[in-house]
């Protein structure tokens, strides 16, 4: 919706309507020789000392900047930015083209005032061929304004993000980058490369460049009439025939699993096409089997466009993060249930992981891990315990024994150790339940062998895991929030290994024996918790997950919301 008022379409307002007042006709005159200070005087009308607080409007166009223009331009003594003497509007034009390739990262260009932009630089431009004095000095004020503007709201936003994380994910708890954008533009003011200087706002890591490259491949994809729809039925697999089956090929075709050369009417589900729909089911995060069964069938059945708002969604998740990870640093994407040790730009580990269930969710935190401890003992979190542990004692009064638990009197450090069977159960409600359990180091220990300690708020930790058969489904979240490492030793031994006095053989010498130990990492590293649900590989192969958290969802109401608000 536009806002409406007496003046026309090409007059710039303010809450309080403000008039340019012209001097005497020859004061006038020498005014109008100079463009600059013709700005300079609006600029202070609008944005100095007597301007009048509010929302400022430009073009019919919102300043988004209302509060900090005036401290911009006040911290440049009210000198114009943008236009000089004589009108020489190159860094403008730069700025223009800056903003028209943030559609690469996913972002609107009209978000950034670049319709009324345009129109107002034909206009300049037009005006400007019969001398600068034609030039309206309201016009070349909200040129000014609506340039500044537009660099300070596109920069804020490719640098935090369009979206708030903490308005919209409860268990967002990440820190974010920061810039001075001020500083920023102002030098490539000075550099004479304002677009340059909007660039360099972007997010530098390669997955961010990689989901730009993803979203540009399915863009063209959607420009060029899109894929074949793949049609529901009965499952198909190797040795079936049919139409299906040639439709099926020309699905996988169209989505870079199957190589285009060919028969386009082959109707025979042969071991060519059984690899080409185990290469889809990897990059979806499926069992992946060479059967196109109903989860196989319900990934193809998902419009290219909402795969699109995945990427932008993902990329609005980069750039809500620091760009600086570590040179050394474990990335566990919760949506795709793995944990990656990640050096450089290298991955030198991959493991499968279980992640917090939908009621019990993983949140996007950073930590640093410190220790590890073997043989760990696990002290239940009270919740656990009222939810999970008490209920099932309550049915077998015997469960805390054949689980190992102990039961202490409460959580204090030296509360005492309390005999299970002098308790009835039965009698313990769980609102009030105030005993400590935990479960002694050994084979059913939940924790396992191995515990990866990075201190935080959550009591969330990296760790082993006696239920192995969990890592043979393609979904795991099956975890009351900490992550569940399928291969601990491989990823224990790599941390340990500028430690001489471990390596695997010791490792596992001191598993042996049962007793708790903690070993500290003679270089601590990074661990990064976040939710990925789109990238692209490096060998440019895009992959999709569930949003299992529904935290796509929420992101895309939010960017929705945000942009119907630029337009209005």
């Amino acid at each position: 919706m536009t806002e409406e008022g007496a003046a026309g379409p090409s007059a710039c307002l303010l809450v309080a309507c403000l008039t340019f007042t012209a001097g005497c006709a020859a004061g006038r005159d020498e005014a109008q020789s100079h463009p600059a200070s013709q700005t300079r005087s609006i600029l202070e009308k609008r944005t100095g000392a007597a301007a009048t607080a509010g929302p400022i409007f430009c073009q019919r166009d919102r300043i988004c900047g209302s509060d900090i223009l005036p401290l911009f331009y006040g911290g440049r003594g009210l000198r114009p930015a943008w236009i000089a003497d004589d009108l020489d509007l190159a860094d403008a034009a730069s700025l223009l083209l800056a903003l028209r390739r943030v559609e690469e990262d996913g972002l609107s260009p009209e978000n950034y005032h670049l319709a009324a932009l345009q129109a107002l630089m034909s206009e300049v431009s037009r005006k400007k061929e019969k001398g600068v004095a034609a030039v309206p000095a309201e016009t070349l004020a909200d040129l000014e304004m609506l340039l500044t503007d537009a660099f300070l709201l596109c920069g804020s936003q490719l640098v935090y993000g369009q979206v708030n994380p903490e308005t919209i994910q409860s268990e967002w708890f990440i820190k974010g980058r920061y810039e001075d954008l001020v500083a920023v533009l102002e030098k490539g003011l000075k550099t004479k490369d304002v677009g340059a200087a909007l660039d360099s706002l972007k997010p530098t890591h390669s997955t961010y460049r990689n989901l730009k490259a993803a979203l540009k491949k399915g863009q063209a994809e959607v420009n060029n009439g899109g894929r074949p729809d793949f049609v529901q039925g009965p499952k198909l697999k190797a040795g079936d025939g049919g139409p299906r089956v040639s439709v099926l090929r020309n699905y996988l075709k169209a989505s870079g699993d199957l190589a285009a050369s060919g028969s386009d009417s082959a109707d025979i589900f042969d071991l060519e096409l059984e690899e080409a729909v185990k290469a889809f089911q990897r990059r979806h995060g499926l069992e992946v089997d060479g059967v196109v069964g109903t989860r196989t069938m319900a990934a193809m059945a998902v419009p290219l466009e909402y795969r699109l708002r995945q990427v932008r969604a993902n990329l609005e998740r980069w750039r809500w993060i620091t760009s600086n990870l570590g040179d050394r640093y474990i990335l566990i994407n919760i949506a795709d249930f793995s944990v990656h040790l990640i050096e450089g730009e290298s991955e030198l580990i991959s493991l499968l992981a279980v992640v917090g269930t939908s009621y019990r969710r993983t949140p996007d935190f950073s930590g640093r891990m410190t220790h590890l401890e073997v043989n760990p003992s696990w002290n239940i979190p009270p919740r656990l315990a009222r939810e999970d542990i008490l209920p099932k004692v309550k049915k077998n009064p015997g469960y805390l024994q054949e689980q190992g638990i102990q039961v202490f009197q409460d959580w204090s450090a030296d509360a005492p150790e309390i005999d299970s069977d002098s308790i009835d159960w039965s009698r313990v409600d769980a609102e009030s339940l105030a005993y400590k359990f935990r479960q002694r180091p050994g084979p059913l220990n939940a924790l396992g062998q191995i515990k990866f300690v990075f201190p935080n708020k959550f009591d969330v930790y990296l760790h082993d895991t006696p239920a192995k058969e969990l890592f043979k489904k393609a979904v795991r979240n099956f975890s009351s929030g900490c992550i569940r490492l399928e291969r601990p030793m491989e990823l224990a031994v790599y941390l340990l290994e500028d430690d001489p006095e471990w390596d695997e053989t010791k490792l596992r010498e001191a598993i042996q024996t049962g007793e708790t130990r903690i070993i500290p990492l003679k270089y601590p590293i990074n661990v990064h918790l976040l939710y990925w649900t789109a990238w692209m590989d490096g060998e440019g192969r895009v992959h999709f997950r569930e949003d299992i958290y529904g935290r796509d969802a929420a992101l895309y109401a939010a960017l929705r919301q945000r942009s119907n608000e630029a337009g209005t």
